[in-house]
């Protein structure tokens, strides 16, 4: 067994003793973050690809913020079977405010500032409150610095877009993690043992739909 394999398997199964410790007791402290950096750090080390979840372990949803997935380096994390609860504020280290821990808002905002540089205009508000439907087709939301486009536009969604669902008291968002001919597969923050689903994605007539749960449609860099 490689040295870096070994290393890995430590650090997962100091991350599931301690994960397990705050999930029991609710400590979110500054040793269980360092473990889990250290975990996530160790995981993109022997990721293939870009798509690859955690790999190698044991996946335990129960386990409140404990790392259950990862895309381009930004870990997922869960907020357990409560998909209502939250456990405190996150903040990058440079103090830009990612939303509340672990709940889907957090994890795209996240993903933005870590994986592409960009900080959101206004980051607040609910997840449906991403899609702002008096923003033409192909124009900035500037509520989030991010070109829009709506769900059977002439558009087709593409991988790293933010797609947002208002179909829910407070909605929801994800990242679009791949985009084949006939599907869109997306990594979700929040909901219980589904990091990622794939819904069907249907070309008619030049526009773009996805189907299955429908969302309002999807936000990408300029």
């Amino acid at each position: 067994m490689k040295k870096k394999t070994v290393i890995f398997l430590s650090v997962a199964i100091s991350i599931l003793i301690f994960g397990s410790i705050a999930h029991k007791y609710r400590i979110y402290g500054p040793i269980v973050d360092k473990v889990r950096d250290k975990l996530s750090s160790f995981k993109e080390d022997t990721s293939h690809d870009n798509n690859t979840s955690v790999a190698n372990g044991t996946i335990d949803y129960d386990v409140v913020g404990s790392v259950i997935d990862s895309y381009k380096g930004v870990a997922t994390y869960s907020n357990g079977k409560e998909y209502t609860k939250n456990y405190g504020k996150s903040y990058s280290k440079d103090g830009y405010y990612y939303g509340y821990k672990w709940q889907c808002v957090e994890h795209v905002k996240r993903f933005y500032y870590e994986a592409k540089n960009h900080k959101m205009p206004d980051g607040f508000g609910n997840a449906k409150d991403f899609f702002d439907e008096a923003v033409p087709q192909g124009q900035l939301n500037k509520k989030r610095g991010l070109v829009q486009y709506r769900n059977g536009g002439n558009e087709a969604p593409k991988a790293d877009d933010l797609i947002v669902f208002n179909d829910t008291k407070y909605g929801h968002v994800a990242i679009v993690s791949e985009v084949g001919e006939d599907y869109v597969e997306i990594i979700q923050q929040n909901v219980y043992e589904k990091p990622r689903v794939r819904y069907q994605l249907v070309c008619k007539e030049g526009k773009y739909y996805i189907e299955g749960r429908k969302p309002a449609g999807w936000l990408r860099e300029k």
